[in-house]
């Protein structure tokens, strides 16, 4: 153990990396403090996560350690409980607010432990009550959040005004893919590159599964996303510098050529908390106010970091431990072997066999495929909404609780009934058709939603506006699509082959 008796030890999780969480000006310990970490092996044990991002947050961690040097003791336990054991025995430590449920209350339970205030985050848990309790407790809505984040933190700002006079830029920010384009003709993003310590996380990766101690799912290809601080900026700078100025247009848009369009791939440094939101979200205004990026550009990745991110975090904490469970549309049907496999060659919909060997080779893929692919065929099929977000939470590098239980409990899969978002976020094969190329070779004709060439998204679509047609037609912004169903002649014939489906 560091030996120093100036400052109680300050122990920091494995998503707790950057230099915000050490910072005693922003309630972070004393520069003099020890630290400590701890490389639990039993959180690999409890779920079967992907290997990429085992690799990656094993990677970080050690990374931290080696910058960190003397400063640090870095234990390799069995748990928590027996590190914590071996490396402070019975005194006193520090640690900031987790970020799941789980964890907070294993720390609160530990009288050994104080918990300091989150770090990582614009808006404070007291800050989001206060908001969330002035607008009521049953449905809460993302853009009023937004807005008042926007004016509280001065971003994107022109006095009391919005810059440009608009709060919202989503109709400049969903166009389809460029005619006849492969990819987006912009620089590729930053890509990490492997030191000894990434094969040192290897090599015991591979013991652990070798040895039957723990299972993955999906490759280990080298690892790609940022396991540094230094890393994290350099990705930063490189889409702020490079690929900004086309995210906002294209942001919605998907080509099987290009897996990554603009997209910053921001999100793993950010949740294993290498980088701060506000840095991300001031250097985006910057070059739009340099002349460099456009604000659309700049509104919609603002949007994403200080809007929608801040939001779900929070959303996660202030519906507290029972929201996970919610199943308002009561949705029962377990995942399929091939989908909790990552297997694409399982499906014929060239959609989903192209995401799904994306999510298998990487870890990752943008918010669309994730929500209007992966998440709507799940919302469709019915599958247990709790599941699907277990699915999410291992299945992706940048997967977290938090990050996961609002964005399929309540936004992906509707399970809350409307606590969170105002729709279910689903459609038929046209919306996929339209903001993709993925169509054009699929064995299935997303217009058809009959027979052998029946699109199955176009099929379940209607299938579901069909199953929850009560509920449905009760909402503003659904009861249109669900007037629909009385204008299919084949509506008996559809449902029957969904049936067998």
């Amino acid at each position: 153990m560091v030996t120093d008796t100036s400052g109680t030890v300050h122990w920091l999780f494995g998503d707790q990396l950057g230099p915000h969480f050490v910072d005693p000006a922003r309630g972070g310990p004393r520069r003099d403090a020890p630290l400590l970490m701890i490389e639990a092996r039993s959180v690999f044990r409890r779920r079967t996560f992907h290997r990429a991002k085992a690799h990656l947050v094993l990677s970080a961690m050690r990374h931290r350690a080696a910058e960190l040097g003397d400063r640090v003791r870095y234990v390799k336990a069995d748990t928590y409980r027996q590190g914590l054991r071996e490396a402070v025995g019975e005194a006193p430590v520090t640690v900031h607010h987790p970020t799941s449920h789980a964890a907070r209350a294993f720390v609160s339970a530990l009288p050994s432990v104080r918990v300091l205030p989150a770090r990582g985050f614009l808006v404070t848990h007291d800050e989001f009550k206060l908001w969330a309790d002035g607008h009521g407790t049953g449905h809460l809505r993302h853009e009023d959040f937004y807005r008042w984040v926007r004016q509280t933190h001065d971003l994107l700002m022109e006095g009391d005004r919005p810059a440009g006079g608009r709060w919202n830029l989503d109709h400049e920010n969903r166009r389809p893919p460029p005619r006849g384009a492969t990819e987006l003709a912009v620089p590729a993003p930053y890509r990490a590159k492997e030191d000894d310590i990434d094969a040192e996380v290897r090599n015991d990766l591979d013991r652990w599964a070798r040895d039957g101690d723990v299972e993955f799912v999906g490759e280990d290809a080298p690892r790609t996303f940022p396991a540094t601080r230094r890393e994290a900026l350099a990705a930063l700078r490189r889409f702020v510098g490079h690929r900004l100025a086309t995210f906002g247009a294209y942001e919605d848009a998907v080509l099987t050529g290009d897996p990554t369009m603009s997209h910053s791939l921001l999100s793993s440094s950010l949740n294993l908390g290498l980088l701060d939101p506000a840095e991300c979200a001031e250097r985006a205004e910057a070059a739009w106010r340099a002349g460099d990026v456009p604000l659309n550009s700049a509104e919609g990745f603002v949007r994403q970091i200080a809007g929608w991110r801040e939001y779900v975090w929070h959303v996660y904490w202030y519906f507290g431990t029972e929201y996970r469970a919610s199943n308002a549309l009561r949705h029962h049907e377990p995942l399929p072997e091939w989908f909790t496999e990552l297997s694409p060659d399982a499906t014929d919909a060239n959609c989903l066999a192209h995401v799904l060997r994306q999510v298998r080779t990487t870890g990752w893929t943008h918010h669309i495929p994730r929500l209007m692919i992966l998440g709507s065929f799940a919302l469709q099929r019915g599958w247990d909404p709790h599941a699907v977000t277990d699915w999410f939470h291992r299945s992706f590098v940048d997967g977290y609780d938090w990050v996961m239980v609002p964005n399929v409990v309540g936004m992906s899969q509707y399970a809350d009934g409307g606590r969170m978002t105002t729709k279910p976020y689903t459609s038929a094969g046209a919306y996929i058709d339209r903001m993709s190329d993925f169509c054009g070779p699929c064995r299935f004709k997303p217009s058809v939603r009959v027979g052998e060439d029946a699109c199955p998204f176009t099929a379940g679509y209607w299938n579901l506006l069909h199953r929850h047609r009560d509920r449905f037609e009760r909402n503003g912004r659904m009861s249109q699509a669900v007037r629909g169903l009385d204008r299919l002649a084949d509506l008996d014939e559809l449902l029957e082959q969904e049936r067998r489906r």
